[in-house]
């Protein structure tokens, strides 16, 4: 594995790309924000991202996710979205579900190593945010319970699952079911450095009797006029509790949902969006909207994976719509972003276009509610079929982001001020060094360049930020365009992305 040396050259030759002036899209008066969620997606069901295949060795798939991370930092984001419980089972050691299959092929199979407890520490190495992406109730992707491990809770509890369109899920309206979901997750949080609890789009499969609940509502549905509400306030429950749990363990990591686009048309409720397509709060028994308002997530991340224009679903239609659904309240909001469908030649012609992408984050920048992005999936941001998401870099992320700051953890104690020790001119540039005051290790130092003495309004944003650094007690970092005259400033950052007062300044002579 590279050294934190190793690293910080790396970061300092990604952060240097950072330094240059924003382009002519960006407008003069567009000033980028210190705090901005800029993730990606890194998918293990099936295989799609990580591992690439079942049966890689340990250090093959070490080797791979660690590529991973490198296409995160030459992508310059600052959180990875990383699924570890695909289907009802595990990445880490789980006293409650078996092994991934898709680890090493066979359900159960000891991978040899703990791939969650690697992929924190290395994504946390590069100054990362690593937040732990589960599927709350999906079982398996095939129909056979004799096929699952024989140890597999489904195999034990056969009327905890139900079969739909030829998989297997929990079924969410047993108590004992959505406890036992909790009790999975959760061991991931309490036992792992996480950043945040991420749930996917998939809740009930279906809006019809024909995924089999009708027992399970003739227990427990007494009360609700019908079928849908009942699921409804099921996976309400799921959700609540989730919050109660996270804040009860671990209140300083993020909790979060990346639902379906649409909560519902206008067509059938005078709130809902101006679109035409498949609506989670009827289809899948998701109240997106309504987690919203009763504020019992942290941030939400719905996936609008539309071109502008289109038909169905615009893009331009729907953003201001989440916007106003979170305007008013502290549940942030950050955009899904559909990364697999640019270049793709099934795709319509306007995913053929390169700007594509980076017209949605423009667009974004007129609602001010929207905090960031994340792109699915890995492997599209990594191979940029037409020079799409290089595009979006180029035009949006010419600085560096810390990630955002969660409305209940503003207010927390932020990190001691650090000391800049120097700022030195050498053969590759500027060296600086950091060291750190206090108690605690920060996170991340921001190292901030001006041309002149800095007013304390001057760190609010990211004009003169030119990198962001792993965490240490000290730190050194060099910065290519670094020149005689210029003034330095570092500023320490908690886990929390809450910022310590400014360093002393350096001037370069």
């Amino acid at each position: 594995m590279p050294s934190r040396r190793t690293l910080l050259k790396g970061l300092a030759l990604a952060a240097a790309a950072s330094a240059v002036p924003l382009p002519a899209l960006a407008q003069a008066d567009y000033v980028p924000p210190l705090h901005q969620m800029r993730g990606m997606w890194i998918a293990s069901v099936v295989n799609i991202n990580w591992p690439s295949k079942p049966g890689l060795t340990a250090e093959q798939q070490k080797a791979e996710f660690v590529a991973w991370l490198d296409v995160a930092v030459q992508r310059k984001l600052n959180s990875v979205f990383v699924q570890i419980r695909p289907t009802a089972d595990a990445f880490w050691p789980s006293p409650f579900e078996p092994w991934s299959q898709y680890l090493t092929g066979t359900q159960g199979q000891d991978p040899g190593y703990d791939p969650l407890g690697f992929a924190v520490a290395e994504t946390h190495k590069r100054g990362l945010a690593f937040h732990a992406w589960f599927n709350p109730y999906r079982v398996s992707m095939q129909s056979d319970p004799a096929k699952l491990h024989p140890d597999h809770p489904g195999r034990k509890h056969p009327d905890w699952i139900l079969p739909f369109g030829g998989k297997l899920y929990y079924n969410p309206g047993l108590p004992e079911v959505r406890k036992f979901c909790q009790d999975a997750m959760m061991d991931a949080v309490t036992r792992y450095d996480i950043d945040g609890l991420h749930f996917d789009d998939y809740f009930y499969p279906t809006n019809t009797a024909a995924f089999d609940d009708s027992a399970t509502f003739a227990k427990y549905g007494a009360g609700f006029p019908d079928l849908a509400s009942w699921r409804r306030n099921n996976v309400d429950l799921m959700v609540q509790e989730m919050q109660q749990r996270v804040l009860a363990a671990k209140p300083d990591i993020a909790w979060g949902i990346s639902p379906s686009g649409i909560w519902r048309n206008k067509a059938t409720d005078p709130l809902g969006s101006e679109t035409s397509g498949g609506q989670s709060y009827d289809g899948l028994h998701a109240d997106t909207r309504g987690w919203v308002k009763k504020g019992w997530l942290d941030y939400i991340a719905p996936q609008l994976y539309w071109y502008i224009g289109q038909p169905p679903a615009d893009y331009a239609k729907l953003v201001p719509w989440w916007s106003d659904v979170a305007s008013g309240t502290k549940t942030l909001l950050w955009i899904g972003q559909a990364a697999y469908k640019a270049g793709d030649p099934a795709q319509a012609a306007q995913w053929q276009a390169p700007g594509e992408l980076s017209s949605h984050l423009t667009l974004n920048r007129k609602h001010p509610e929207i905090g960031g992005d994340i792109w699915y999936n890995a492997n599209d941001v990594k191979v940029d079929r037409i020079g799409s998401i290089t595009t979006a870099v180029n035009d949006h992320y010419q600085r560096p982001a810390l990630a955002p700051v969660l409305p209940r953890l503003a207010n927390g104690e932020p990190p001691r001020r650090p000391v800049l020790a120097y700022a030195l001119r050498r053969s590759g540039g500027v060296e600086v060094r950091a060291v750190a005051t206090g108690r605690d290790e920060p996170f991340l130092f921001a190292i901030f360049r001006f041309d002149g003495h800095a007013s304390s309004e001057a760190f609010a944003d990211a004009r003169n930020l030119v990198a962001i650094v792993p965490g240490d007690r000290q730190v050194r970092w060099t910065d290519p365009d670094g020149k005689r005259g210029d003034h330095y400033c570092v500023v320490a950052v908690d886990r929390a992305n809450r910022t310590s007062k400014p360093s002393n300044g350096f001037r370069v002579i």
